[in-house]
């Protein structure tokens, strides 16, 4: 672990050091105020935490809560208020609640912080223009213009330098080793001395022994208990997420939530009596402690090692930063904060509103304000989402009426319901859907009014719910559960189609170019199976699995490569109770696996094998033989079953080494014939094929690979697996 450990320390050290002075400048708070959070962020939280990635320090995300807290009730007192919250997420983690926070939206969560960012971009940008900021985010965007005009200063020159560093040195060649936080603080202080500009210069000449302990706040308990709380929340939510996103960095250990709110709990309890600002989780510090190769909680801890010693020994260089550049690393981290990526990705589940709402309101109103109204929004659209009901009305060639509810059916979608409902004529035949996952006393009442009304106008109403019965058990009296059941699949799925006659597949018309077409046993010209099953497929089954299909719709992660016959009545997905992601599949006649390096290799197959086992990283190579194999009854026949077929005779031929197995075998004594001895057969050659790859048997060998045999029986529906005594049944014996 050292050697991976201790230089990525070194790096989130160099970073840690000016991204927390330039906080401390923010938060209006002493200069080791920032030191004091970072040395307890890496010496206490470290250690602590449930991650073993995560760097702690002072976060941006909470500089403007301190900023007015310091306004309000002085430094000291703002220290108390830090201890205070610290004992409150101590008393949280204990309580096992860290999971909660997770409910709060990430919207809400990425638009406060956007809104933070603004809001301190702002201001310091001021500070860069020579001037001073003024007393709301507002009033600095109208001051800004006069600032442009007006000051020109050497103030101006060491802002332009650093944020202009800050850009770029990440796309200068071989020098990311140096972080750019201090490259372009470096450079500034080196400028600003040698050509002697007039700039201000940060103090730490005190060091530590700046300390100053807290003390009791001063004022309306209610607004103090409300800052503790404000502060706590603020601190353990950032902490928490930034876990949750450290732990997509890295393959180490998950982190322990209940234990990482526990150790900022103590961090803010030593950081708020020691003076320091408060402690959260920081993503900045974290994705460059990940970068660096950190693999263990001793890369953060060292680091806050490193802080200690820089301020007891080194904290004079400090005096060499204008704070025009620190100023200027703000506005950096503030515009930052504004993430693209982020507002892209929660564009795609429509959850912008909220972000853009919350990022206003904290810039314009406040920040505890702005969450407050980001909260309600969110809170909003979730009602929204959940009480949102889609009601489609289709009038079928065969004068029946087809409609379909889906959603969550309650008293805010029965107008809705109604409306399309009355469009349908008196004594129509109608078949209703009920695709929902809740229904309440308020729908189902209006649902079953018209349904009686309907009735006893002529008509006639025939009702298929895919849930739970929600409308059949209100109808009966009997009690309906409130929670939300898991959806059903379409029934009888699995059958062919030649035992689905007359079902609700077979009476679906489609629409094919611009025409309605007959279902199969109407009219002539009727659409092929496939085509109506698509259309089934849309209408029952997609608004079932959409939701992970679209999870898993830019990358794969099966763990089976599974290679079959293409005989129609083996179905993969069927016999192995397996779903879309789950296997990697290659089918052909036979289940071959044509041998490495053989005269008549397929690169399909080899394709196939390659990218299974180096892209896709699978753990299992399944072959599957099944009984009455076509391809197998051929190789038997000695070539008489494929006269006239060139190319199924030359791609037969890689059965030649199965046939050779099958003569020199024992005959078998499980009362089976040739034909499905040869089929058992090919099943074991072609596993013992798969091993002539090097990369497979390779695999293999290290326990990271592993090669199953499979036999299905179809007249008996049974999957039977090879082991080294031969083919037994899955599952024989328990029932």
């Amino acid at each position: 672990m050292v050697r991976h450990d201790l230089p990525a320390s070194l790096v989130v050290f160099l970073v840690a050091v000016p991204l927390s002075l330039g906080i401390a400048v923010t938060s209006g708070a002493p200069l080791v105020a920032g030191l004091v959070a970072a040395v307890v962020g890496g010496l206490v939280a470290g250690p602590l935490g449930g991650s073993v990635v995560q760097v702690s320090g002072p976060a941006a995300g909470l500089a403007l809560v301190v900023a007015e807290l310091v306004r309000t009730y002085g430094w000291r007192a703002t220290c108390m208020i830090t201890l205070a919250a610290g004992a409150l997420q101590l008393v949280l983690g204990a309580m096992k609640v860290a999971r909660t926070a997770l409910a709060v939206s990430p919207a809400v969560v990425h638009g406060m912080l956007a809104g933070v960012g603004v809001v301190i971009a702002l201001a310091q940008l001021h500070v860069v223009l020579g001037g001073k900021p003024q007393r709301s985010a507002v009033e600095n965007l109208l001051e800004l213009p006069n600032q442009l005009v007006n000051n020109h200063s050497h103030a101006v020159a060491v802002g332009v330098l650093t944020i202009g560093l800050l850009v770029l040195w990440p796309r200068l060649p071989r020098v990311n080793a140096v972080p750019a936080p201090l490259a372009a603080l470096a450079a500034a202080s080196l400028a600003a001395g040698l050509l002697g500009w007039d700039v201000a210069r940060a103090d730490l000449t005190e060091g530590f022994a700046a300390w100053v302990t807290p003390e009791v706040p001063r004022g309306d308990w209610h607004g103090i208990a409300g800052a503790v709380l404000l502060v706590a929340l603020l601190a353990g939510v950032e902490s928490l997420l930034c876990s949750v996103a450290a732990d997509r960095m890295h393959d180490g250990p998950r982190a322990d939530l209940d234990r990482e709110l526990t150790g900022q709990g103590v961090a803010n309890i030593v950081s708020g009596g020691l003076g320091g600002l408060p402690v959260a989780g920081v993503i900045v510090r974290t994705t460059a402690n990940v970068r660096a190769g950190a693999r263990s909680r001793w890369s953060t801890t060292l680091h806050g090692l490193w802080v200690l010693l820089f301020a007891a020994g080194l904290s004079w260089t400090v005096t060499l930063i204008p704070m025009e550049a620190l100023a200027a690393l703000l506005v950096f981290i503030g515009a930052r904060m504004v993430n693209l990526g982020t507002m892209r990705g929660l564009h795609g589940h429509g959850e912008l509103p909220v972000y853009v709402l919350t990022m206003g309101a904290v810039v314009l109103v406040g920040l505890a304000e702005g969450v407050l109204i980001g909260l309600g929004l969110a809170a909003l659209l979730a009602l929204r989402r959940l009480t949102r009901v889609s009601v489609h009305v289709r009038l079928e060639p065969d004068d029946r009426w087809h409609v379909v509810v889906t959603g969550s059916l309650t008293f805010v979608g029965v107008p809705v319901l109604s409306e399309n409902l009355r469009a349908i004529p008196a004594r129509a035949a109608v078949d209703l859907e009920l695709n929902v996952d809740f229904m309440d006393n308020a729908a189902f009442e209006a649902l079953h009014g018209w349904r009686l009304e309907h009735e006893r106008a002529g008509g006639t109403v025939s009702i298929d719910e895919m849930h739970a019965e929600w409308y059949t058990s209100a109808a009966r009296g009997t009690r309906v559960s409130a929670a939300k059941t898991p959806p059903q699949a379409p029934e009888r799925w699995w059958l062919p189609r030649a035992y689905r006659r007359g079902g609700p597949l077979s009476r679906l018309p489609v629409r094919h170019a611009g025409v309605w077409v007959p279902p199969e046993g109407g009219e002539s010209g009727a659409v092929p199976d496939l085509v109506a099953g698509a259309a089934d497929f849309e209408r029952r089954t997609a608004p079932l699995v959409r939701p992970f299909l679209t999870r898993m719709a830019r990358t794969q992660d099966p763990s089976h490569l599974f290679i079959t016959c293409a005989d129609s009545r083996v179905v993969p997905n069927l016999i192995t109770a397996s779903g879309p992601g789950d296997l990697f599949t290659v089918r052909n006649v036979g289940n071959f696996v044509p041998r490495h390096g053989a005269a008549l290799g397929d690169d399909s197959v080899v394709a196939a094998i390659e990218y299974a086992t180096n892209a896709l990283n699978i753990r299992t190579i399944t072959v599957c033989g099944h009984s009455g194999c076509g391809a197998m009854a051929a190789v038997l026949s000695a070539g008489v079953k494929t006269e006239g077929l060139p190319g199924l005779d030359r791609w037969l031929r890689h059965g030649d080494h199965t046939l050779a197995r099958y003569i020199g075998a024992t005959p078998s004594d499980a009362g089976e014939g040739p034909l499905d001895h040869l089929c058992r057969v090919n099943v074991a050659q072609q596993l013992d094929n798969l091993r002539t790859y090097p990369e497979v048997a390779a695999r293999e060998l290290s326990g990271r690979l592993e090669l199953v045999g499979l036999y299905f029986d179809i007249a008996s529906a049974r999957v039977h697996i090879l082991d080294e005594e031969g083919f037994s049944p899955v599952g024989a014996g328990s029932h």
